[in-house]
């Protein structure tokens, strides 16, 4: 019986020492802990590079985006924008800045100048200019950026001070 004893203790040690799961997964020709980390970490690593790709393919669609909300602007503001060429010549040496928003342009100066006035009440700094064909307008906002000018229209078109007003190139 002794031996029967040692047999089963012997036998006892010999699986309780084999008792590790990677020993049962060996024999079974399954994965160990080890392989399961490293195919944790590839897994991690490749989640993480197209996690990168996305963010930096969001980055390209911003700066895409970015640069087709300016081309519009631009398209907008070409449309917008009226060269002095109509001015009389003593008009365009009078002018300091190269930029103006007009808000208004009258056959009759006195019209112009209550306009004018106007456009100061609403916290404006006016601006009378004369074209050669006669018509006053009635300039604000003077700057000497364009990107300012725009800037100006904007905010001059959404406050419905004048939303049908335009920027005067007066270089």
């Amino acid at each position: 019986m002794r031996f029967c004893g040692s047999k089963v203790v012997l036998l006892l040690l010999f699986c309780v020492s084999l008792n590790s799961c990677d020993f049962f997964r060996k024999v079974a020709g399954r994965p160990t802990s080890a392989d399961i980390e490293k195919k944790r970490s590839a897994i991690l690593m490749e989640q993480k590079a197209h996690d990168d790709r996305i963010d930096s393919l969001k980055m390209v669609q911003r700066q895409i985006s970015d640069s087709l909300a300016i081309l519009d602007s631009i398209r907008m503001l070409s449309s917008s924008l009226v060269e002095a060429r109509q001015l009389s010549d003593d008009e365009r040496g009078r002018l300091p800045h190269a930029y103006y928003i007009v808000v208004g342009a009258f056959a009759n100066q006195d019209n112009a100048g209550k306009f004018a006035d106007k456009a100061v009440n609403a916290g404006y700094q006016a601006t009378m200019i004369r074209y050669r064909n006669g018509f006053t307008a009635v300039g604000i906002c003077p700057s000497d950026r364009i990107t300012d000018a725009y800037h100006a229209l904007k905010q001059v078109r959404e406050s419905g001070f004048c939303p049908d007003a335009w920027i005067l190139n007066n270089r």
